[in-house]
Formats: structure tokens, sequence, C-alpha cells
């Protein structure tokens, strides 16, 4: 999962500027929340809610075949915990995923 966070974060870097990822976690009720936030390309609001579907690719200058988040969020799904994504194109995204303790 984190692997897939990384990888994405790096493939879909801004050009403009210097890639930044920072990797947090936390504790909250019954939960432990990993924060995964980046500043790359973003994501258009109105493409958000695509992102967690099977071979769904919303960048095509990069390679991939658009499974990636699909795998991680049935994990997440599957396991009880949640998944959360807020992103801004041109500015980043911030992946918030939460385990059940």
């Amino acid at each position: 999962m984190l692997y897939n966070f990384i990888s994405n974060a790096i493939k879909y870097r801004s050009p403009q500027r210097t890639p930044l990822i920072r990797i947090t976690s936390k504790k909250e009720g019954d939960f432990c929340v990993l924060t995964v936030e980046d500043n790359g390309l973003g994501i258009d609001a109105s493409q958000q809610d695509k992102l967690f579907a099977m071979f769904q690719r919303l960048h095509d200058h990069v390679e991939g075949t658009g499974i990636g988040l699909y795998i991680v969020k049935k994990i997440i799904d599957n396991s009880g915990g949640k998944i959360e994504v807020e992103s801004e194109k041109g500015k980043g995204s911030t992946f918030k995923v939460s385990f059940k303790l």
C-alpha cells in the first residue's frame, strides 16, 4: 500500500517543483490513521470519484495499469477501514487511510 502511494507520488510529480512526500500516522479513536501527502499534479475534483475504480487512469502521460489504488481500496475495505483523498489540481494530493485497531 505504501509502495503504491509513494510510487504514484513520484510518477505524478509536478515538473515545476521538487517532489515532496510526507507520511504521518496517528491514533484517532479506534483507528490508526496513515496520511500520505504529496505536492504533485493533483486530481481535478470532478474526477476524484473515479480514482479507486479498476483500470481507471486520470493522467495519460505516465504508464500504468490503473489497478493500484483499486487494490489498495479493496484491502482497506476488507479490513474494516476506510480511505479518503483530498486533492487539488496543480497542488497535490493527500490520501488518508484509517485502519481499525
